[in-house]
């Protein structure tokens, strides 16, 4: 069965719940998985609606559902393998303040990323966006990015939809990769990763990364830098450096990637450590955001964490 994801454009709690209250109880009437993921004060009307005591919907808040784009989209896969053989259907209210740009653009792919990850899923997903509060910008990527449309009470195939691959394209061109001339560099240059993985690790620990944070950049980088040694070409190296809040680090080499990476690589969530693309899939979910330019002149993966 094929995915239904539809993008429901409101203007106030009203008009939210006249929509999504049916659409909800059709779940609960065709006995599939029913999953709303709203923001306030939509979650709580919802709630004094539909009531909490003895219902079977799964209520969650989207503030904290919607911390992480590659996170969020592996919550959902859980939910709906768990569910099986059910279905599942989805109320799923993004979180689209409190993003800088470079993150926005990675919650509307995340958007359009649910047409492929889910598409055989039989899954029905609405996707409630306010009007009257969010920027233009992302009311428009809505309809890019989901097949269906209901706005003003009208639900029809979105004449601006664009397939998630065409559309990851171009969110890839949208993308710099600039490097500050400041940035320390390590060259990788043997098998043995352990003084990257020290470098990695000190650096982390001068600009205030502890813990579990600091570890995960650690494995992240070390599984790029790996990947980089089997498959890419000498000279192959590491750059590191603070934009802002951010420690970036970024491993290159001058490799020519034969075919060209998808827009959609280390995107899809595999079915095991075994599938192509695992590696990727776990670098994203170790950091909070990854970055791939490959071109004729190397292949490089840019890591992004907050400090």
């Amino acid at each position: 069965m094929s995915l239904e994801h539809r993008a429901f454009l409101y203007r106030d709690v009203d008009e939210f719940l006249a929509v999504t209250v049916p659409f909800l109880k059709s779940g609960l009437e065709r006995d599939e998985a029913v999953v709303a993921v709203a923001r306030e004060p939509n979650l709580s009307a919802l709630r004094d609606v539909l009531g909490t005591a003895g219902t079977p919907i799964l209520y969650r808040d989207s503030a904290e559902f919607y911390r992480h784009p590659v996170h969020t989209l592996r919550d959902y896969q859980a939910i709906v393998k768990k569910s099986e053989p059910r279905t599942v259907r989805a109320l799923a209210e993004p979180v689209w303040d409190g993003w800088d740009e470079r993150q926005t653009l990675e919650w509307v792919r995340y958007e359009s990323l649910i047409n492929v990850v889910f598409e055989n899923s039989g899954a029905r997903a609405l996707c409630p966006y306010d009007t009257e509060a969010l920027p233009p910008r992302v009311v428009a990527e809505a309809r890019r990015t989901h097949p269906l449309l209901l706005a003003g009470g009208d639900s029809a195939p979105s004449e601006e939809y664009i397939d998630p691959e065409t559309f990851g394209s171009g969110c890839d061109r949208r993308v710099r990769f600039d490097r500050p001339r400041g940035a320390d560099y390590l060259p990788i240059d043997g098998d043995d990763l352990h003084k990257l993985r020290s470098f990695v690790g000190e650096h982390a620990r001068r600009n205030g990364l502890a813990g579990q944070p600091a570890r995960n950049l650690v494995t992240a980088v070390n599984e790029v830098a790996a990947n980089a040694l089997q498959h890419g070409t000498p000279p192959i190296g590491l750059w590191l450096w603070r934009d802002g809040s951010a420690l970036i680090t970024e491993v290159g080499d001058n490799g020519f990637w034969r075919p060209g990476p998808s827009p959609l690589t280390g995107f899809i969530p595999p079915d095991s450590a075994l599938q192509r693309g695992f590696g990727l899939w776990t670098v994203r979910l170790l950091v909070d955001l990854m970055e791939l330019r490959a071109g004729w002149d190397g292949t490089f993966v840019r890591l992004h964490v907050k400090c």
